[in-house]
Parts: C-alpha cells; structure tokens; sequence
C-alpha cells in the first residue's frame, strides 16, 4: 500500500534537511521525497501517517557480531535477576558456561529486536555462526560486510560458551554511540528509488538527534514495512 511518512523534517542525508518533508513509500521503495505538500498532492489515494520529530535514514549497527555473539541479551523474565541492559565482559563469561542452544536463540532475537528500537536497518557482518546468519535473516534487517568486532576477535557461539575469549568493553545498542555522527552512522541516504529504510526520531534536528542518540527513536522502518513503534 502506498504510503506518505511526513514529519516536521527529513534529513536524507547527502542533501539538504527538508522542513515539512515526507517520504512516500510503495512496496519497499520511496517513490517520492521532499516536501510534504507536493509529495501528498502526487499521491492523494495515499494513507498518511504524521510522526514527531525528524525521519532520517536507517542506522548501521557497526558492532552487531560482537553485541549478538560477545553479549547476552535477558529475557524480561530474568530482569530481577539479570537486570534489562546486555551483559558483557566478566559478567557475560561467567554466564556464557552456563548457556544452553535454546537460551542463546532467545538472547540473540531479543538483541534483534533491541537494535530495531534504536532505529537500526544494517547490521555489519560477516555473520560466521549459522544461527546468527539465520536469526538475522528472519528479522529482516540487512547485513553488509565490512569490519571486525570491537575487541578484535572473529565471531561465533560456540567460542564464546567456552569462556576462552576474554570479554571486554561495555555493550551500547546504540549506533551513535560514542560521539558519531549522522552521516557516519546510516547506512545510505534516502533518495528515490532507494529501498525504503529508515527511522523516526523524536528530538527537532540532527544536532539534537545526535546529542539525545538512537534512543529517541519512535518508529523504524524496512524495507516499507513498520516493524517498531514506541508505545
């Protein structure tokens, strides 16, 4: 269904921030950018949907392999004893020993969703572990290559359950994290043609985005489809 996006700015990223903009979205590509009046009025049998803040490209979670590989992500059930952040370092060795196959698909599809609700559409691979490949396959969000994990190590389960790899750094699901910037953190620009990723964030520029972080995210979209929305 042919759908208009529209909120008080688009930032494309590689040209200029559009005030009052929308994106049109058919299928899973944008057929139409740029301010919000000419894109309804070229596509009046459109739905519309009205979001806060500023809609921007999908961001690159450059850390996936390690946050999905090198940290567990608890399960709401076990926050009292776990508590709700990812788990690395020490604490996730000590608890890496005593993880069966079932409760580390569970860590990675709740890692999966986590980075949905920070705006994230590509995720750095390579993806060595099959059940990873496959885990993120299923989600939906688009692995592309390039880059190692932040301590430096090739990725895996099975390595990571033994204990022999020492853990450090904290986990951040957060592609901005760290003081990056816009540009530097999507994956590509919106353009028309261009499939149809990206991200709604309710801060009103991108200085206050990249101040506030992923964080602020309210709505992630990909390929068309509306797969997060804050409650």
């Amino acid at each position: 269904m042919l759908t208009v996006h529209a909120a008080p700015l688009v930032l494309p990223v590689g040209a200029g921030p559009v005030e009052r903009g929308a994106v049109a979205v058919d299928g899973d590509r944008i057929v139409a950018l740029g301010p919000y009046e000419a894109v309804a009025a070229a596509h009046p049998a459109a739905r519309v949907r009205q979001w806060p803040g500023v809609i921007a490209p999908g961001l690159r979670q450059r850390h996936a392999e390690w946050l999905l590989t090198r940290c567990y992500h608890p399960d709401p059930r076990e926050a009292d004893e776990l508590g709700a952040d990812p788990l690395s370092g020490e604490a996730f060795a000590r608890l890496a020993r005593e993880l069966d196959a079932t409760r580390w698909a569970g860590s990675v599809r709740r890692g999966l969703q986590q980075m949905l609700r920070y705006g994230t559409t590509h995720l750095t691979g390579p993806f060595r572990d099959p059940a990873v490949r496959t885990a993120v396959s299923r989600s939906g969000l688009v692995e592309v290559l390039g880059g190692v994990s932040p301590v430096g190590i090739p990725g895996g389960v099975p390595q990571s359950v033994s204990g022999s790899v020492s853990m450090g750094g904290a986990a951040d699901l957060d592609p901005l994290a760290g003081g990056r910037d816009l540009p530097g953190s999507v994956h590509a620009p919106l353009v028309t043609g261009a499939r149809a990723d990206f991200a709604v964030f309710d801060v009103p520029d991108e200085a206050a985005l990249v101040a506030a972080g992923a964080g602020s995210c309210v709505v992630t979209v990909l390929g068309g489809r509306l797969v997060y929305r804050r409650r």
